[in-house]
């Protein structure tokens, strides 16, 4: 039986692709799809903070707030 994920289009540079699709590869967490560009990925909407947190602790960049 099919089951279906909520994921969330995002759009990067090709640096942070490079360091989401390296998390991937430990548990497969985080990536719904993979699109064949180098700027957008479907990610777990549940995992999205999760994501985010790890990526501003790295790249020492915090995650813009919506306004």
């Amino acid at each position: 039986m099919p089951r279906a994920v909520k994921g969330v289009l995002i759009e990067c540079d090709p640096s942070v692709k490079a360091i989401i699709l390296k998390y991937d590869e430990e548990r497969h967490d985080y990536i719904v799809e993979d699109l064949d560009d180098e700027r957008h990925l479907v990610i777990k909407e549940s995992q999205l903070p999760h994501l985010k947190a790890r990526l501003s602790r790295v790249c020492g960049v915090h995650p813009r707030k919506r306004v």
